[in-house]
């Protein structure tokens, strides 16, 4: 779980209704006197319990804790804990897409209430349990018939513009909202669609006719679009955007490693006996949360998220990622979140201040990690010394399950057919050697009919 220092959180500054802040290692959320009466709405017309009954709002207590700043509160609540942050850019298509369609739910429930969101940020959506939940408390505000939908814009660029790109051009240009904090610009988006999406209604309506709009009237301080809309017209929009949404697709077809499993050079027993050590293993030591650092498809996460770890399985193949979110969905999986992440290249802290978005390592460290056959791919196809891999390793947790791929093996053979062996110290010995400057190694085990070994490690002090 990310650790929490006292005080007011960096990426809390923006919303005048109210903020986050620790104290002593407990998250709490100040809410403003400007927020009082619509807090009043959101929790007296039953709204916050339909959506928490849902699973579509963290769930909070009211609290007697003292606020941060006394001037301007109203009330201090304390939100449940979410045991890990992600980001959208590092989501699936399945997931952007839930998230979506699971924020277009809570505004329906909120105008049937008498409340809108005031925001539409995919940055304000997490997955708890297993779905896709809205975090801001703060979120809501009383509805005024024929006032503009402030978050349309925010929605379309947070969540229809890169589920249009990613399913018409390119599913890694999700990978834009790294670049785009508050969303992928509806021009930008426009432009790089194919001409085909102008003759699909909602792409046409939703960001091609809203791009232009926002072109004629840039500079004004209200949403054009949506001005004037009675509710029975808004609940017609968001109905739009929901039907547009779940008119796109991707299909997650093979790619180099999202058929990864059924390539491999185990057996059967081979397979089976790594199973039972990481299972026996985990186990052992009891984390609250790991990450499996190239979980592909999620067979060995899921081991670790059986002994009731909070599990986030990270993979570098956007195919993979989204067959092991369709299986989280299928068997209504609660420990595990798989996300898209290049252990090369991890997600960066961004934002003003490089402090509203965390990096990983900022989200870290997990309780345990594993890295399994992934280790050739860090030292031989990126060049890595394996004294920098248990650097890296030792700074995302505690406890680590490490497997070695020797040379010999198929998969490190199949790396080597294209390149010059350059790798004189990607021995056993070596990589031992390397990794006991960082780790003290407890126990080391071969995985039966393989070549490969298995490795239980502890960081050492820094």
């Amino acid at each position: 779980m990310t650790k929490i220092t006292n005080g007011k959180l960096s990426a809390s500054f923006r919303d005048p209704s109210g903020f986050l802040f620790s104290q002593n290692g407990v998250l709490y959320r100040q809410i403003n006197r400007a927020y009082a009466e619509d807090y009043a709405r959101l929790m007296d017309s039953g709204l916050y319990a339909k959506l928490v009954k849902a699973g579509l709002l963290i769930p909070h207590v009211e609290t007697d804790q003292p606020p941060a700043e006394s001037e301007a509160a109203f009330k201090v609540i304390q939100p449940e804990r979410i045991p890990f942050i992600s980001y959208p850019y590092e989501w699936s298509f399945g997931q952007l897409q839930e998230a979506a369609l699971a924020t277009l739910s809570i505004q329906k429930r909120a105008l049937k209430l008498g409340m809108i969101l005031k925001d539409a940020s995919a940055y304000n959506v997490q997955f708890v349990r297993g779905k896709a939940t809205l975090m801001d408390t703060l979120s809501f505000e009383i509805y005024k018939a024929g006032e503009p939908w402030t978050a349309y814009k925010q929605f379309c660029q947070h969540f229809l513009a890169p589920l249009a790109l990613m399913s018409h051009c390119d599913v890694r240009l999700n990978q834009l909202l790294k670049i785009y904090i508050d969303g992928v610009p509806l021009d930008l988006a426009s432009s790089l669609l194919p001409f085909k999406t102008k003759f699909n209604f909602g792409l046409f309506t939703h960001i091609h006719l809203h791009a232009n709009s926002q072109r004629k009237y840039s500079g004004k301080a209200v949403e054009p679009r949506t001005a004037g809309m009675n509710q029975n017209a808004m609940l017609g929009l968001i109905e739009s955007l929901e039907k547009t949404i779940q008119g796109l697709t991707w299909q997650a077809g093979d790619t180099e490693w999202g058929a990864y499993y059924t390539a491999t050079n185990y057996s059967d027993s081979a397979f089976e006996h790594k199973k039972q050590l990481i299972r026996a293993w985990v186990a052992e030591h009891k984390p609250a949360l790991v990450w499996d650092l190239g979980g592909n498809t999620g067979v060995f996460s899921r081991e670790a998220a059986a002994s009731g770890a909070m599990t986030v399985s990270f993979d570098l193949d956007p195919a993979a990622v989204e067959q092991n979110y369709r299986l989280v969905k299928k068997d209504k999986e609660q420990t595990l979140l798989p996300l898209v992440l290049d252990l090369t290249n991890p997600s960066p802290a961004l934002g003003w201040n490089h402090a509203e978005r965390a990096s990983l390592l900022q989200r870290g460290p997990a309780d345990l990690a594993l890295a399994l056959a992934v280790i050739h791919h860090l030292a031989i196809s990126n060049n890595v010394p394996l004294l920098q891999v248990a650097e890296f390793f030792a700074s995302c947790a505690q406890w680590l399950i490490v497997e070695f791929v020797p040379k010999s093996d198929s998969q490190v053979q199949r790396l080597l057919a294209s390149r010059k062996d350059i790798f004189p110290e990607y021995t056993q010995a070596g990589f031992e050697a390397a990794f006991q400057e960082k780790f003290k190694i407890y126990k080391t085990s071969a995985v039966q009919g393989s070549e490969r070994r298995l490795y239980l490690m502890s960081a050492l002090p820094k």
